[in-house]
């Protein structure tokens, strides 16, 4: 039975994607290049971007429970250096900031977080579960960049597909269209089913591919309707919107996918 990483492994990956990262910019032409899978932004926004992500999850974690994130004069100071050695070491400051703070909190303790409503609990395990993503995304977004992108290690995309699925896809919003559901197949060997109904979302592992979670009667109530096959870190990059769908192998109705992209929960 796959587990998800130990907290002491996301820690860990985290200091090496942000590693990586660190390295992606360190390498590019110019901080004012124009990441192509963030078309909004410059590698300077991006840098920007997950630095300050960084720090208030620093400031998330190290709150506790709350009932809302804390004010930005909890983490927004320094601001991000203009020059790239000073703005390496800010990168890696924030990176040790949160990494800090989810040591000092241990993976069981209470936190805010924005998927009260997922499948994911709100602590400072689950923070630093996606946190893993967050980081191992936009180092892939700086590689890309600087011209030199690499796939995403095995671990952190194996786990990533399935973060994913129940942080940011299940819901207990209800799915306005006719219930459905999508598995999702890694080459790797691990597959994903997220059943779409007017309960919500909910996303569940497959025993093995092509076969479906056991349920009380013993019966699927929601067979596959499509379904989507790449390698773990293409699916991911695929989930994100990093490449499209259409790169990967995907079966069954389409309209599923494009239905998916655009339904947001909070409407």
């Amino acid at each position: 039975m796959h587990k998800t990483l130990e907290f002491p492994d996301l820690l860990r990956l985290i200091d090496e994607r942000s590693t990586a990262f660190g390295a992606a910019v360190a390498s590019a032409p110019s901080l004012d290049a124009q990441v192509p899978t963030c078309p909004e932004w410059t590698l300077f926004d991006l840098v920007r971007h997950l630095g300050e992500g960084r720090r208030k999850w620093a400031a998330i974690v190290a709150a506790g429970p709350a009932d809302a994130p804390p004010a930005p004069s909890a983490w927004a100071a320094p601001s991000a250096p203009r020059e790239r050695e000073a703005l390496l070491d800010w990168w890696a400051a924030s990176v040790r900031l949160l990494l800090d703070a989810l040591w000092e909190s241990g993976p069981d303790r209470d936190c805010w977080t924005w998927w009260n409503t997922s499948q994911s609990p709100q602590t400072a395990g689950a923070a630093a579960r996606h946190q893993l993503q967050e980081v191992a995304l936009h180092t892939y977004d700086a590689q890309i960049t600087a011209g030199a992108p690499r796939p995403l290690p095995d671990e952190v995309a194996l786990d990533g597909v399935e973060e994913f699925l129940s942080t940011c896809c299940a819901t207990t919003s209800a799915w306005p269209h006719e219930p459905a559901a999508v598995d999702y197949h890694a080459a790797e060997g691990r597959s994903w089913r997220l059943v779409l109904s007017a309960d919500g979302a909910r996303a569940a592992r497959l025993p093995e591919p092509g076969t479906a979670p056991a349920t009380a009667a013993g019966e699927d109530p929601y067979p596959a309707g499509a379904s989507l096959r790449g390698t773990a870190g293409e699916l991911v990059l695929a989930l994100y919107g990093r490449v499209p769908v259409d790169s990967l192998k995907a079966e069954g109705d389409r309209r599923l996918f494009d239905q998916l992209l655009a339904w947001d929960p909070d409407e």
